[in-house]
């Protein structure tokens, strides 16, 4: 597919690790779009990976994408520039919506509710938005094929019991034997049917407002 395409786009910041090397053996020629491209990063030298690519989790910074997407497809198709700018404009108004609606559920949570514990680090952009804090993650690194040390797991659970931490939560993709062990002994409970990185086929994720309500809903009622 990558072969036969004329326009790629991609989300950056190091997510699409493989990308150098497909694209190579793919071969042609394509307009290549990154759409986190002027965003700058959260960095933790701690985490395995650097840098978080999970921009996208803060629908202010997906109206950035937005503005990327339609300026690469206006390049590659300079005729198409109206229909590409009110695409775009279209979109904005419904991101800016969406955010507000954000707003307003989140504000229900105390601020002594607002802590998050996700299996690896991926919503560090939603907290910085929404006013949460992150205490940590089960595999601290920015991709999920990491593991934590013993002693990771061990100032993990020791956080979360000191905070009365009462939820961890996991994309629905996750292995969550490490996380089912964390709730086993702190009392937390798992929720495991969010979606940080992909959508579904229909309910709960069908599009990227689907999933982002979706997950804050579930989100705020495990905290509540």
């Amino acid at each position: 597919m990558i072969a036969q395409s004329k326009v790629l786009v991609i989300n950056g910041a190091g997510y699409e690790h493989f990308i150098e090397s497909l694209l190579e053996n793919a071969g042609g020629g394509r307009e290549i779009i990154e759409a986190s491209m002027g965003i700058i990063p959260l960095e933790d030298a701690q985490a395995e990976g650097g840098v978080d690519p999970h921009m996208w989790l803060d629908p202010n910074l997906v109206m950035i994408y937005v503005e990327n997407i339609q300026e690469g497809l206006t390049r590659f198709d300079p005729e198409g520039e109206a229909v590409y700018r009110a695409n775009a404009d279209a979109y904005l108004t419904q991101l800016s919506e969406l955010d507000r609606w954000i707003t307003k559920q989140t504000q229900q949570l105390p601020e002594d509710r607002r802590f998050l514990v996700t299996n690896h680090e991926t919503l560090g952009y939603f907290a910085e938005r929404y006013g949460f804090e992150v205490v940590g993650s089960v595999i601290p690194s920015f991709s999920g094929n990491a593991a934590p040390s013993a002693r990771q797991m061990t100032g993990l659970v020791d956080q979360i019991e000191a905070l009365g931490v009462p939820a961890v939560f996991l994309d629905a993709a996750d292995n969550d034997h490490l996380a089912r062990q964390i709730a086993e002994e702190t009392g937390a409970r798992v929720e495991s049917d969010l979606h940080f990185e992909s959508l579904t086929e229909g309910a709960p994720a069908a599009t990227y407002i689907d999933m982002m309500k979706h997950n804050v809903m579930t989100i705020v009622d495990a905290l509540k």
